[in-house]
C-alpha cells in the first residue's frame, strides 16, 4: 500500500493529540505533519493558563504516554460545591455537591472526575512526545488548500507545496481553512468576558472546586497543585459583564485583588495574585458542518462554548479521539482516510455531543446569569433536588467525565 499522509493545521492541544495518536497507532506506515507558524511559541502562549481535563481526557493522555510527564502539574478535582447568591449576600449556601463516590458507568469508584492541568506543561509534553514518535513539526502556516480526486494540494506560507490524503483544520475559532472551504458558522457573542488568573492562598483547597453563581455570571475556583509563595494555589475563571471588566481589573493590583476577594472569600486565608488576570471575550459557535472535501474540523475550529462547565478542551480531545478512531479503522481496512465516508462518520460521532454540550452550557449561563427572583427560587430548588437524587448526580458526573461506554476508545483508555 502507498503511504498515506495527514496534515494537521494548528499546534494546539487537540491538534497535537490527534497527530500523536495517529503516529503511535500506525508508525512509519503513516506520515503525520503538524503545521503552525507559532509552533515554537506554543508553550509560551499557554503560560499562566490551566484547563479542566475530565477523567476521559486523562485516560486518553495516559494511553498516549503523556500523563506521566505532566502529572506533577495536574491537581485532582476530588469534589465540587455549587452555590447561588448575590455578591452582597452575607452567606453563600451550597445547593449541590459532586464527589467521586458517585462513580458512573465506565468510571472507577473514587476516581477524580477531573484534573486541573497547567496548559504550558501539557503542550510541552505533547510536543516532545509527537517529535519523539516521528510527527513532523513544521513552524509554517498554510496559505491555501485545494482538494483533488485522491488528495488535497496544500500551499505552505513559505512557498513550498505539499499533498495529503486529509487536511485537519485545528486552527482555532477564526479558522481560515474553515472559511476558505465555505463552511458556515452559527453563533453569537456573549455580553460577558471571561477573566482568568492564578491565585496563591494560605490554606489547602483539599481538591475541592467551587462554582459560585452570581448575577453577572459564574465565578469558579479550581484547585491547582501546591506551590507558590503561600504554599497553595487555585485558578479562577470569572465571568463578568463585558462593560464592567475594565473597572474591575483595570485598576491597581490591590484594587483587583480586593474585587477577587469579594468573590473568592477568605476561607482559604490570605490571597495573592500569582498570574494574570487576563480577560477574554466569550462566545458560542458551531460550524454548520465539521467537514468538507478532504478537510475535517477539529476543536475550536468546529465549536466554541461558554466556559461555565469547563468542557471546552474536553470537547476538543473527544474530537481528536473520534477522528483518530475513524482514520485508523479506514487505514486498517485499506480505505482512503480522507474519503467522504470516513469524514461523515466522524461528523456523525461528534455532532450530537457537541450540540448538546453547547445547548447545556448556553442554557446554564442564561439560567444563572440573572437576578430575577422567581428564576432564582426555581433554579435553587432544582439544584437541591439534584443533590438529593444520587442517580441523577451519577449521570451528570458521567457526562462531564466522558465515562460512557459509547465514548471513543481513547477516552476509555483503550488502544486504537
Amino acid at each position: 500500500m502507498a503511504r498515506r499522509k495527514i496534515v494537521v493545521a494548528g499546534g494546539g492541544i487537540p491538534g497535537l493529540s490527534l497527530a500523536l495518536a495517529l503516529r503511535q497507532a500506525h508508525g512509519d506506515a503513516l506520515d503525520v505533519t503538524v503545521c503552525d507558524p507559532g509552533l515554537g511559541m506554543s508553550a509560551l502562549r499557554h503560560r499562566g493558563r490551566a484547563f479542566a481535563v475530565a477523567a476521559g481526557g486523562r485516560r486518553m493522555l495516559t494511553r498516549l504516554g503523556v500523563w506521566s510527564e505532566i502529572s506533577h502539574a495536574a491537581g485532582p478535582i476530588l469534589d465540587m460545591a455549587i452555590s447561588d447568591s448575590r455578591l452582597r449576600d452575607p452567606v453563600r449556601p451550597v445547593f449541590l455537591t459532586f464527589g467521586p463516590d458517585g462513580a458512573s458507568e465506565g468510571q472507577v469508584a473514587g476516581e477524580p472526575f477531573g484534573h486541573m492541568v497547567e496548559a504550558e506543561f501539557l503542550v510541552e509534553a505533547l510536543l516532545a512526545a509527537a517529535g519523539a514518535c516521528g510527527v513532523v513539526l513544521e513552524q509554517v502556516g498554510i496559505r491555501h488548500a485545494l482538494p483533488e480526486t485522491r488528495s488535497i494540494a496544500i500551499a505552505l506560507s513559505d512557498g513550498r507545496a505539499a499533498s495529503a490524503s486529509l487536511l485537519v483544520a485545528a486552527d482555532g475559532a477564526k479558522s481560515r481553512l474553515r472559511e476558505a472551504a465555505g463552511i458556515g458558522w452559527v453563533g453569537r457573542s456573549y455580553p460577558q468576558m471571561g477573566i482568568v488568573a492564578t491565585l496563591g492562598h494560605e490554606r489547602p483547597h483539599g481538591g475541592r472546586a467551587y462554582e459560585h453563581f452570581l448575577p453577572s455570571g459564574p465565578f469558579a475556583t479550581l484547585p491547582l497543585v501546591d506551590g507558590g509563595a503561600l504554599g497553595h494555589r487555585s485558578s479562577i475563571v470569572w465571568t463578568e459583564k463585558a462593560a464592567d471588566v475594565d473597572a474591575l481589573i483595570g485598576g491597581s493590583r490591590d484594587e483587583t485583588l480586593a474585587e477577587i476577594e469579594r468573590r473568592f472569600g477568605l476561607n482559604l486565608g490570605r490571597l495573592v495574585i500569582e498570574d494574570g488576570p487576563s480577560a477574554h471575550p466569550l462566545s458560542l459557535g458551531i460550524a454548520r458542518s465539521f467537514r468538507a472535501e478532504r478537510l475535517a474540523l477539529l476543536g475550536d475550529a468546529a465549536h466554541v462554548i461558554h466556559p461555565i462547565a469547563g468542557q471546552g478542551l474536553n470537547l476538543g480531545l473527544a474530537d481528536a479521539a473520534a477522528l483518530a478512531e475513524e482514520i485508523t479503522e479506514a487505514l486498517r481496512l485499506g480505505l482512503d482516510p480522507g474519503s467522504n465516508e470516513v469524514l461523515q462518520r466522524y461528523e456523525r460521532s461528534r455532532r450530537f455531543d457537541t450540540f448538546a454540550m453547547a445547548t447545556v452550557t448556553d442554557g446554564l449561563n442564561r439560567l444563572f446569569s440573572n437576578d430575577v427572583l422567581p428564576v432564582r427560587l426555581a433554579r435553587d430548588l432544582g439544584l437541591g433536588l439534584v443533590d438529593r437524587l444520587p442517580g441523577l448526580k451519577t449521570f451528570f458526573i458521567g457526562e462531564a467525565s466522558a465515562s460512557r461506554r459509547a465514548s471513543p476508545r481513547l477516552l476509555r483508555g483503550e488502544a486504537l
